[in-house]
């Protein structure tokens, strides 16, 4: 039998542009995330948490799980730079999946990984069926790596995350 961190360590031999893990629940955690520190860009798992923040660490976890002796603060250095953004979806109180955040790996704070969310769900209402109604808002904070998927052709702009030139001209300032 084969488990998925010997194929993961196998299809970086294979130099992949992408490396792509259903979910990632073991060790293979320990090879995902050099990996996609090693020119893998794009790269995509799925992992349960409850949040964000709690994604980071069942990240931490699952390296740490590999049987490797890795200081806590190695293994949360390259978890955040490996990461640009995650991506939460929630089961909500009607039964629906709802996308309830989208929040960037904003690098390390110190010994702690820094997160940002740049999309929150607003629930407006609930409808007489009981449906949860609402929408994905920005937050204003515009991502870190908007210079990056512009380089790859995805002009953003400054609207869609919520922010005008002139609030971008005025944090600038502000600096």
């Amino acid at each position: 039998m084969v488990n998925v961190r010997e194929l993961v360590r196998n299809s970086i031999r294979m130099r992949p542009d992408r490396i792509i893990i259903g979910e990632c629940r073991g060790g293979e955690a320990l090879d995902m995330v050099p990996a996609m520190n090693t020119g893998h860009d794009g790269s995509l798992t799925t992992i349960h948490a409850n949040s964000p923040r709690d994604a980071i660490s069942r990240l931490e976890t699952l390296v740490l799980m590999a049987g490797m002796d890795l200081p806590i603060k190695i293994v949360r250095q390259q978890i955040s730079s490996a990461e640009d953004a995650i991506v939460q979806m929630s089961r909500v109180r009607d039964g629906t999946r709802k996308v309830t955040a989208f929040t960037q790996v904003a690098g390390m704070e110190g010994d702690e990984v820094g997160l940002s969310d740049i999309f929150k769900f607003k629930q407006s209402r609930v409808d007489e069926e009981g449906k949860i109604l609402g929408q994905v808002k920005p937050t204003g904070i515009r991502p870190l790596f908007s210079p990056r998927l512009e380089a790859a052709g995805f002009k953003l702009s400054a609207k869609i995350f919520g922010s005008t030139a002139a609030d971008i001209l005025a944090a600038r300032q502000r600096r």
